[in-house]
């Protein structure tokens, strides 16, 4: 068994190598040039739609409103990553990997919007009148390559029992365990009732639950985050000219950590950053495809702004409270680095709380959020026959997963997690000019009905 986990992770090794690598990162560059660099140029109007106005007039098409379609995508790339995968780029990378992943969020927004634009574009209604979308339905009805589309739903769905299911519930229960000695067996049991209660109402259960869950799981966490930032204002500016001094030049081995090139360290912010916002690998615009929208772009421009919220905010603060904090070099790595900083504060271990609480959550709503790919992903290949069988299993893996050794679980669903960007990067670049003409369309009739009100007054 551990040589055959030992192949399944050399496989990974190679899907997450540098192709994928330079693929993902000039994806999200060719379309920050062909949009004119709209993740700036429209920020501020996305998150007044996502974040303020919140939804769509009510007889837009679709399931869930923009707020609950951008949470629902945000409690599945909210999650581990952005607690341990932050530790990890600079556990192995050096500070500099955290300037690496910004760079990876900002052009993963222009990925995210080209997604979600053919996601709502090419969705369809199901036999139960629910909005199917996301990449195979984009590859099917956009290239024609039904083999193709195929082949991501089939990736998507053992991704979602690995990544979003077992691997989340194993997680929880270590948590659990250490912080309250509870037994793991109990964790999961509790954990799959409360996976149920939600994911048994469809998308819109979902949606509903995601909508109040996610915003309160954030603030919490940011926070903490913040709090430790305002006692410790002094060493800010100090860390900020650490991540920009390493991004470009060698970190030297100093306590626990091994020393870094500057290799290294775009290698190692470039994959954790993918790793915790996703952009590229069509996961999110699933839950894109199911918002109430007249108009792809209305929905795309909320969706690019979850990949800012994911890497640029959370995963920002994560990394400032590290480099501060003075333990990055330490050796530790993971979730036990990120615990270890936040408790190393003028918090004490109540920050170290705040890491485990917030692991909880963000894993419970990765758990959610993945159920509804994985669904999608099913139905895709099976029919809507296979959503309710499909939703149990779903929910008595999450049990099984919170007691089981996991490493199998683990390299299977990372290779397929990476799996899943070959054929969405295929048909985005392959789609771009279809992203780019709706892009245009909607903003020339919006800029025409801007002047028409203009000039009635």
């Amino acid at each position: 068994m551990e040589s055959f986990i030992a192949l399944i992770n050399q496989v990974g090794g190679w899907v997450w190598g540098l192709p994928l690598i330079i693929l993902l990162v000039g994806t999200g560059v060719y379309l920050t040039v062909a949009l004119r660099g709209i993740q700036f140029t429209k920020l501020a109007h996305s998150l007044y739609l996502g974040l303020v106005k919140r939804k769509e007039d009510d007889d837009g098409p679709g399931d869930i409103s923009h707020f609950q379609a951008l949470m629902t995508a945000l409690s599945a790339t909210v999650g581990t990553g952005n607690i341990a995968g932050v530790a990890t780029a600079i556990a192995i990378g050096g500070p500099g990997a955290l300037f690496w992943m910004w760079v990876t969020g900002l052009v993963g927004m222009a990925t995210k919007y080209g997604e979600a634009v053919l996601a709502v574009k090419y969705r369809v209604k199901d036999e139960n009148g629910e909005m199917c979308g996301g990449p195979m339905y984009y590859i099917e009805h956009g290239l024609g390559w039904k083999w193709l589309a195929s082949l991501f739903a089939l990736f998507a769905a053992v991704a979602a029992f690995g990544i979003g299911n077992m691997v989340q519930s194993n997680s929880v229960a270590a948590a659990v365990e250490a912080t309250f000695d509870i037994p793991a067996a109990v964790t999961g049991i509790v954990l799959a009732i409360a996976t149920g209660a939600v994911i048994l109402g469809g998308i819109k259960s979902i949606g509903r639950v995601t909508g109040l869950l996610v915003p309160l799981m954030i603030i919490f966490y940011m926070a903490g985050s913040i709090v430790i930032l305002l006692l410790h204002m002094d060493q800010i500016p100090g860390a900020f000219a650490l991540v920009f001094e390493k991004a470009f030049s060698p970190t030297a081995a100093s306590g626990g950590f091994a020393g870094a090139g500057v290799m290294l360290a775009i290698r190692m912010g470039v994959a954790r950053g993918i790793f915790s916002n996703e952009s590229g690998l069509g996961s999110a615009p699933i839950a894109a495809a199911a918002a109430k929208t007249k108009h792809p772009v209305t929905q795309a421009l909320v969706s690019m702004t979850q990949t800012f919220i994911d890497t640029l905010i959370v995963c920002t603060m994560t990394g400032l409270v590290i480099i501060i904090s003075g333990v990055w070099d330490s050796g530790k790595n993971g979730a036990e680095l990120t615990t270890a900083a936040y408790s190393n504060t003028a918090l004490g271990p109540f920050g170290g709380l705040i890491v485990t609480l917030s692991l909880i959550l963000f894993a419970y709503s990765t758990i959610i959020g993945w159920s509804y790919y994985g669904e999608k992903a099913m139905e895709y290949l099976f029919g809507v026959k296979s959503i309710m069988p499909y939703r149990l299993v779903f929910i008595l893996f999450v049990a099984v997963g919170a007691f089981l050794k996991l490493d199998l679980v683990w390299a299977l669903s990372d290779c397929f997690n990476g799996l899943m960007a070959f054929p969405n990067l295929i048909a985005l670049l392959a789609l771009s000019p279809v992203i780019i003409k709706e892009t245009r369309d909607y903003f020339n009739r919006k800029e025409g009905l801007d002047r028409i009100k203009v000039d009635s007054h």
